[in-house]
């Protein structure tokens, strides 16, 4: 089995699984570390003819992550190509148990059943707070309605104001989301890498929590270990 992965959580959840399956991958694909394989461009722009020429099997995408018109290129070459859809964390795993059965892995991981019992076991949080989540800046962006990190972050207790915003990401400038009065800011490192220098700046007076976007966003073996590392970031929430 040959496997080119465009999304770099699946590329981790592949590579720790059917080590040698895959041929190519994203640059943004950073786990595991060592990964040594064809880099093929990024997940909005990857470069086609350099996917057929590795020849997969399969190529695995996100309908959130990757770009239509890419992924009817390869299918139009003749590539399979299996395309996820993530919403929420139980969805993740539903959607990981049929990439990794797709790509010949022979029995259900350990590292998929210990995330999976990690977030089933999880305590009903004691109090609940709200927050606005920004992904993006200039413009600035946020969590909106019906997204993976959003379910994340409900179940550890946090309620994100744009929930129910019409848009996934909508655009909303920092003084509209200080606005809404949130208890604090969640500012993730991924997709864009917000730090303790930019970021916090933008919202005066409120408590700041810069977090891993690798496992606020990504769905694959850093979902045994997030509830421990978010929970642990959003405590430590500073103005």
């Amino acid at each position: 089995m040959r496997v080119v992965s465009l999304v770099p959580s699946l590329t981790e959840a592949v590579a720790c699984s059917a080590p040698g399956a895959l041929v190519g991958a994203t640059d943004w694909c950073t786990h595991p570390p060592d990964l040594d394989v064809v880099r093929i461009g990024g997940t909005k722009n990857p470069k086609t003819d350099r996917i057929l020429a590795l020849a997969p099997d399969l190529v695995i995408a996100n309908e959130e992550e990757n770009r239509a018109p890419d992924l009817a290129a390869l299918r139009a070459a003749g590539t399979e190509v299996l395309v996820t859809r993530v919403r929420d964390v139980p969805q993740a795993f539903r959607e990981l148990a049929r990439v990794l059965e797709a790509c010949g892995v022979p029995a259900r991981p350990r590292w998929l059943d210990e995330a999976e019992t990690v977030w089933s076991s999880l305590p009903e949080p004691g109090t609940r707070r709200t927050a606005v989540v920004p992904v993006w800046r200039r413009p600035w962006m946020v969590l909106g309605r019906d997204t993976f990190a959003g379910d994340v972050l409900a179940r550890l207790g946090i309620d994100h104001v744009h929930a129910r915003h019409p848009d996934r990401y909508p655009r909303v400038p920092p003084e509209d989301m200080t606005a809404c009065a949130p208890d604090l800011v969640v500012l993730p490192d991924e997709p864009y890498r917000f730090t303790a220098d930019d970021g916090p700046e933008a919202f005066p007076g409120l408590p700041c929590a810069l977090v891993s976007g690798r496992h606020l966003t990504w769905y694959g073996p850093s979902l045994a270990e997030a509830p421990r590392v978010l929970g642990g970031a959003l405590r430590e929430a500073r103005p």
